[in-house]
């Protein structure tokens, strides 16, 4: 009985771990604006001291 569980479980992981890959790659084609990186502009000054 507890195998039975367990080997429902590891298949479980498996078809998980797959489904993110699949993600991972087919995502950005699908969903272009979940992955895409946001863009700001920082400005901070910089002292540099030269001798």
């Amino acid at each position: 009985m507890i195998w039975r569980l367990i080997k429902y479980l590891l298949i479980l992981a498996v078809l998980a771990a797959i489904g993110l890959v699949i993600y991972a790659y087919a995502g950005p084609i699908f969903f272009p604006a979940d992955f895409a990186a946001p863009t700001q502009d920082i400005v901070a000054p910089v002292t540099l001291e030269v001798d």
